[in-house]
């Protein structure tokens, strides 16, 4: 099928950002046992390496790290989970090319990936001498006999020359190539893919800040995911999807926030604070703000302030609320057993 889109005008072109793989994954024979698919799943991890710069994520020693989950994979390579598994694992370091390595942290934490920098040491069966180029004859100042054409001149007529001839005969036509003042011209290499070009003239500074916003509200939908475990919960409550995906936008639009405060329990509260609080959230707590909006009877006047004050008091008053419970189960146990 055949999709209807429209042109580009004008200085459009300039207003998209893009993937880019770098060109040392197609040109180098080291990376040719590295799939394609790998190679661009490379490419986006890369990509996500400036969100992690600008948002600090950085280890005890300084080096960057990134966090991308399976799903994150799965929605924009469009593929299927074991395909994405082996993509990963085609990466890593542990069984694979190494342009990654993962680090698990445990306790519920995401995954932390270091992406490893693509550059390699000159390839040794490339750095081997070439032989020297023979030593071209000697131009002599001899012209052909009178008439008759010179046998150096039948030898040549069909490699193109650095400018007209001043004598020729009719059999090699009336003039050669254009001059050029470079040799091999058709080796050089314009494109370097660790040494970029010039940078083109910068977009308008709207919509960059559009662009930085998008990839990292991103990032940080990508790391609440991973912390929620996403994937188990729309899978044992495939019919609380569009519920987790409100909370999931609520906590990152809060987390991307320009603002210095947030107002929480109709208070001003620090917006690291907030996004802090956020990113500390698991499945469990999830699963209890649900219940708890579940067993709500009253009307909610301002449901989005309601459902931010509940994730926000989540990791406080779940232990509470669970104590609770146990209490007044075990009374109602107690009184029908007396």
């Amino acid at each position: 099928m055949s999709l209807e889109l429209v042109y580009f005008y004008g200085s459009e072109a300039e207003q998209y950002s893009f993937y880019r793989i770098p060109k040392v994954l197609l040109t180098d024979r080291r990376y040719k046992s590295v799939s394609m698919e790998a190679k661009v799943l490379y490419g986006l991890m890369l990509d996500r390496m400036g969100l992690s710069v600008r948002n600090g994520w950085l280890d005890s020693e300084g080096r960057v790290y990134i966090y991308f989950t399976l799903e994150d994979a799965l929605a924009m390579l469009g593929c299927g989970k074991d395909k994405a598994v082996r993509l990963f694992k085609e990466l890593d370091k542990s069984g694979g090319i190494g342009l990654i390595e993962r680090r698990k942290q445990g306790q519920g934490k995401p995954t932390r990936i270091y992406v490893k920098n693509f550059t390699l040491p000159p390839d040794p069966e490339k750095c081997t001498p070439s032989p020297a180029p023979e030593e071209p004859p000697a131009q002599t100042s001899e012209k052909p006999k009178s008439g008759l054409l010179g046998a150096s001149e039948v030898l040549t007529s069909e490699i193109p020359k650095s400018a007209l001839l001043g004598s020729r005969s009719l059999d090699c036509g009336k003039s050669a190539a254009n001059k050029t003042d470079k040799n091999k011209t058709e080796l050089s290499d314009t494109e370097l893919s660790i040494h970029p070009p010039a940078p083109a003239p910068s977009p308008p500074c709207r919509q960059r800040g559009v662009s930085d916003r998008i990839g990292q509200m991103d990032a940080y939908r990508a790391l609440i995911h991973e912390n929620i475990s996403y994937g188990d919960l729309l899978r044992d409550h495939p019919y609380d999807a569009d519920l987790i995906d409100g909370y999931v936008e609520l906590m990152v639009e809060v987390c991307c926030t320009g603002r210095e405060t947030v107002r929480v329990n109709q208070d001003d509260i620090p917006a690291a604070v907030v996004r802090s609080r956020f990113l500390k959230l698991d499945r469990e707590h999830i699963l209890y703000v649900m219940e708890s909006m579940q067993r709500n009877t009253t009307q909610v006047v301002n449901v989005r302030a309601y459902t931010l004050s509940a994730l926000y008091n989540a990791p406080v008053t779940i232990g509470q609320y669970y104590t609770s419970q146990v209490s007044h189960d075990m009374a109602q146990g107690w009184e029908v057993g007396t």
